[in-house]
């Protein structure tokens, strides 16, 4: 007999995510949890795979932030299906897109460059001719918008 719903031990067993990052996302509101007679969480079995998308978005580098406004955009009560994740992960692609550049022209430049003026290098590979970019202050300039 298949029960409707998980504990969280079962949730946690099944997703291999930890009981206490299960109850982190609970209060984040990334997922929900029903309360029996005994006041214990209970979950609905489609909340299973809203634990693995978290996971393997988090793994992708997304913000919870982001994660949790992706899945408030999925109906409560029912698994979310293939086309829900094509939807979700067609919206995260730009952003995916462009840390793989900004981690590729890294990669190419590390050898001549130890991060655009985090220790006013008179010349960078990565474009900080005379230091420019030393006034705004320590760290890697280039690398992450303030």
């Amino acid at each position: 007999m298949v029960t409707k719903e998980l504990t969280v031990g079962q949730l946690s067993a099944r997703s291999g995510v930890a009981v206490t990052a299960l109850h982190f996302y609970e209060t984040k509101g990334l997922i929900k949890s029903n309360r029996n007679a005994g006041n214990q969480r209970r979950y609905p079995r489609d909340v299973l795979r809203r634990v693995v998308v978290i996971k393997i978005a988090q793994r992708l580098g997304i913000p919870l932030a982001t994660i949790g406004e992706a899945l408030q955009a999925l109906p409560d009560g029912r698994t979310p299906t293939a086309k829900d994740w094509q939807r979700l992960s067609a919206s995260w692609r730009a952003d995916l897109d462009e840390r793989i550049n900004k981690l590729m022209l890294l990669r190419d430049k590390l050898n001549g460059c130890i991060g655009c003026g985090c220790l006013s290098l008179e010349a960078c590979p990565l474009r900080n001719q005379g230091d420019l970019l030393g006034e705004r202050g320590p760290g890697a300039q280039l690398l992450e918008p303030s």
